[in-house]
């Protein structure tokens, strides 16, 4: 308990100073913000999630003590709960009994990765919801900084009214997006720099095989629907809906992983499809597409003619 607490402690003052040092406003502390979750993830996954817990707690009490609440709010609400929360469940199991004895089933990866697309929308939403309680306050509020920045650039000219609306509009689904990848991205990192120390207690899963179920399917097509709503019910659809279509990208590379196994052209096709997802956004929202239909369809499963998800080597 004493060791949990510890590394609690030291974890908790790293991910203070990395998030703090997004007050200086450099390239770098951004940077810095951004994988401020790790050390959080890392004792977490590489000791308990006690000493998660700990870290969170002790990280938002520091920045308490240093910035007032509203900071440390900000940090223990989209960094510090997220974090703990997430490493809880990637080291979630249950004994199951199987004709050569018990062995332990751990919490389903997809499910993790559903968990952080809606936190991590949760986050945006919260942080929406500080700007104003209705559409048209927070588009107006999103507007006005947008406007603010430009201008100090200069003189606002007539065409840049239209592209600081489509900012307006197009920020809070992209703040979802960008907040999923990274904590998808940290928890990633994190398994993997626990897995080198020799530290984890989960065996590193196939990242291939994840896979989600049925219903998640059924809320994007809600959340879809929603976005044609006006108000803040078509607000809230929209983030929640660029979070859960980033879960189906995840899925579905995961998808082209899986059948472009046995290809000579593997290779290629892969990276082709990565540098075409960063380069041409039209390709993410097919990569999601094959994500949804393999959901609904089991492409992997009718690929390799067998029941159940491939049991063979990435």
């Amino acid at each position: 308990m004493v060791q949990i607490f510890l590394v609690g402690l030291g974890a908790g003052a790293a991910a203070a100073l990395l998030f703090a040092s997004i007050a200086t406003g450099s390239v770098l502390s951004l940077a810095l913000f951004y994988v401020s979750p790790l050390p959080i993830l890392i004792v977490a996954l590489g000791w308990s999630h006690w000493a998660g817990l700990v870290a969170a707690l002790v990280a938002f009490a520091g920045l308490t003590a240093l910035f007032g609440n509203n900071f440390s709010a900000a940090f223990l609400l989209s960094i510090g709960l997220p974090a703990w929360w997430l490493s809880y469940l990637a080291l979630l199991a249950r004994p199951v009994a199987t004709p050569g004895g018990t062995v332990l089933e751990w919490y389903p990866v997809g499910r993790i990765v559903l968990w952080t697309a809606a936190l991590s929308a949760l986050v945006v939403v919260a942080g929406l919801s500080m700007l104003g309680s209705t559409e048209e306050i927070i588009r107006g509020e999103l507007r006005r900084s947008f406007e603010t920045v430009l201008r100090r650039q200069g003189p606002l000219e007539l065409g840049e009214s239209s592209a600081v609306e489509a900012l307006a509009a197009a920020a809070p689904p992209a703040a979802a997006i960008s907040i999923t990848l990274i904590n998808l991205i940290s928890l990633w990192l994190a398994g993997r720099i626990v897995k080198v120390s020799n530290r984890l207690r989960r065996p590193w899963p196939d990242l291939t095989q994840i896979e989600f179920p049925p219903t998640a399917a059924a809320i994007l097509g809600l959340l879809l629907v929603g976005i044609m709503l006006a108000g803040l019910i078509g607000l809230v659809s929209a983030v929640f809906a660029a979070s859960l279509c980033t879960a189906y990208v995840v899925l579905g590379f995961a998808v082209l992983h899986t059948i472009t196994r046995g290809m000579n052209t593997r290779g290629l096709v892969l990276s082709t499809a990565y540098v075409a997802a960063l380069l041409i956004w039209p390709v993410l929202l097919l990569v999601a597409l094959l994500g949804v239909a393999d959901s609904l369809m089991g492409i992997r499963r009718r690929f390799w003619k067998i029941p159940g998800p491939p049991n063979r080597p990435t």
